[in-house]
C-alpha cells in the first residue's frame, strides 16, 4: 500500500509540515531534511502498531513550496 504524506511550508511559522490522515500522522520541523526522517520513523512505528505494515508498504511524499515574491 502507499501511504501519501502531503508537505507544505508555512512561511507564517517558519516551518515545514507533513500530513497523512490515513497513517495518521502529523510532523512539522525547520528543516525539510528533518521533516522526511521524522515522518519515516513515525509512519513506520505507527504502521508497525496497527499491523498495516508489509513489504509493499510505500511512502509517497507530496511537496508543495509557495512563496510571495513581491
Amino acid at each position: 500500500m502507499t501511504y501519501d504524506i502531503n508537505v507544505n511550508w508555512d512561511e507564517e511559522a517558519g516551518v515545514w509540515f507533513a500530513v497523512c490522515d490515513s497513517i495518521p500522522v502529523a510532523l512539522e520541523s525547520h528543516s525539510f531534511d528533518a521533516l522526511i526522517a521524522r515522518v519515516k520513523i513515525a509512519a513506520y512505528e505507527i504502521l508497525e502498531l496497527n499491523e498495516k505494515i508489509n513489504e509493499n508498504t510505500q511512502l509517497c511524499f507530496k511537496t508543495e513550496h509557495r512563496e510571495r515574491i513581491a
